[in-house]
């Protein structure tokens, strides 16, 4: 199992949890307070995980980007943005990188 079917299946479960009980889901309460209060904590998460990163603690960085992780999905619910346009954007991204190193190497 791939990290996208991972990153997919959190995305699909936050969804899923736009439907629970406010106290029973901290997704939920995230998704209530949309769009500044999941916005807020993945700032929050984002700010973690570069201390982490500095810090070179790789158990917290790696800990840390998961919350950025979550909390970067919770904050594309809360938009009603899709995983996959991200990911197509990204798909998008590389071929453009793609395409022009493709033109840097014909040009030599």
């Amino acid at each position: 199992m791939g990290q996208n079917d991972v990153l997919g299946r959190l995305a699909a479960n936050i969804k899923a949890r736009r439907t629970a009980r406010p106290e029973d889901s901290h997704t939920r309460r995230l998704l209530d307070g949309a769009p500044v209060k999941p916005a807020k904590k993945l700032g929050e998460e984002a700010v973690e995980a570069a201390i982490a990163a500095i810090a070179q603690d790789d158990a917290a960085l790696i800990a840390e980007a998961a919350d950025v992780l979550y909390h970067l999905l919770v904050v594309l619910e809360s938009r009603h943005i899709a995983l996959e346009e991200v990911m197509g954007e990204l798909e998008r991204r590389m071929g453009a990188t793609d395409l022009a190193q493709k033109r840097k190497a014909t040009a030599r």
